[in-house]
């Protein structure tokens, strides 16, 4: 039976700064010297569902999909973007909402840097989107940046050491947050897990905006900081069955956009829907690809290297 369990603790990503002293091997190999775990990430999901694919082939044999400015449509998925702009001035906040519904739970998949899993191996949205296939894509949760949390993908088990609170995609539509610390990864994946995601806090619970969500910090790590305040964010939500909700939200721009505080990203899932949403990594990772183009405005001034995406195949 699967089970929604609920806890505190979360992760994020931390800006590392070195010296040149014993900790720097050690802050170097920890943080930045790729970890090659499966070498070829399409071979091993073929291996273990038995079924050979490369990450260029089309999402099925149907029609050809539709692609416009602002929607993708096709047998198994259909996307429409908008932005939205609130605000004036200083308090201007500009976000990008994919409204998606799918044909089942497996037609949004997960893809890694480089096709292989393993810590600090990053590459950027748009070329691991291009690299799969993908017409629709978003930043995920990061999993590369540490060696802990529970990581299904793609219906397969690539790590299972639980430490904060997740989300699971079962493959039959069902989204839970849960206690990763009070299950395993092969019991998620014999419950019918299809992805889970490792970083957090729901934001969104019943419908309702989570109470105290303003003030989780980021797991206690090196160079462990918080994610409060106003900031870039990226988050998922589910509306219903097989219909989610993706928004990115734009910062660290005066003028055009701010960023928004959890509570604030809580409300606008809710405004959107959402029964369900889902904290992913944020700040200069927060982007949203479609059809060739960023659609956002990344605030590092352009695309940030990652570890993971989230995408629709074209």
């Amino acid at each position: 039976m699967k089970t929604r369990l609920k806890q505190g603790l979360i992760a994020g990503g931390v800006v590392v700064a070195l010296t040149a002293t014993g900790g720097t091997v050690w802050a170097l190999d920890q943080f930045v010297v790729p970890h090659v775990v499966v070498e070829d990430v399409a071979a091993y999901e073929a291996a273990q569902s038995g079924t050979a694919t490369t990450g260029d082939e089309a999402a099925d044999d149907g029609a050809e999909p539709v692609i416009t400015d602002t929607s993708f449509t096709s047998d198994d998925a259909a996307v429409e973007i908008t932005t939205v702009t609130e605000g004036a001035g200083d308090d201007t906040v500009t976000y990008h909402v994919a409204d998606i519904e799918l044909s089942d739970a497996t037609v949004l998949r997960s893809a890694f840097a480089k096709n292989q899993f393993g810590e600090n191996i990053t590459d950027l949205v748009s070329t691991i989107a291009e690299d799969n296939g993908a017409v629709f894509a978003v930043n995920g949760d990061y999993y590369g940046f540490r060696d802990s949390g529970i990581v299904i993908r793609n219906g397969v088990v690539y790590r299972d050491q639980g430490a904060r609170e997740g989300l699971v995609f079962y493959e039959d539509g069902t989204v839970a947050v849960y206690d990763e610390t009070e299950t395993t990864a092969a019991e998620l994946l014999a419950d019918g897990a299809w992805n889970t995601l490792s970083f957090g806090p729901a934001v969104v619970e019943d419908g309702v905006a989570v109470d105290g969500i303003d003030e989780v910090e980021i797991d206690t790590n090196f160079g462990n900081h918080s994610i409060q305040g106003e900031q870039p964010r990226t988050a998922i939500g589910v509306v219903d069955e097989n219909h989610l909700v993706i928004v990115v939200v734009d910062g660290r721009d005066t003028g055009y956009s701010r960023g928004v505080t959890m509570t604030e990203l809580a409300r606008i899932m809710v405004s959107l829907g959402a029964t369900t949403a889902y904290n992913l990594d944020g700040g200069g990772s927060s982007e949203m690809w479609f059809d060739g183009e960023v659609v956002n405005q990344p605030s590092n001034g352009g695309e940030r290297a990652t570890s993971d995406i989230l995408y629709l195949a074209g």
